[in-house]
């Protein structure tokens, strides 16, 4: 017997679940982790600037000296649907509201 390997298919679903929530999250503080290879991995934080057809634009909040010129890094949603950056939207504060 023959083990089959099960590869997840991305929907378009997907996708235009994604852009949605990120669209209504336009203006908030998010975590990025990017994974940057085998163990190596980015964290940085930002708030959600803008949205495009086929990216997201995140301004970093305190960037790292490599990234002394770039306040603004982009992405691409499928990115995110192959868990090559992970976001996590904080929860507004109190004082935030």
């Amino acid at each position: 017997m023959v083990k089959q390997r099960v590869i997840p298919v991305i929907e378009k679903n997907d996708l235009l679940l994604l852009k949605r929530s990120l669209q209504s999250h336009i203006g908030k503080k998010v975590r990025l982790t990017s994974k940057k290879g085998r163990k190596k991995a980015v964290v940085r934080q930002g708030i959600i600037e803008s949205t495009y057809p086929s990216i997201f634009i995140i301004r970093l909040d305190n960037p790292s000296p490599e990234d002394c010129e770039n306040r603004r890094v982009s992405f691409s949603y499928t990115d995110v649907l192959t868990k090559s950056v992970e976001i996590v939207v904080y929860k507004p504060t109190k004082a935030q509201s």
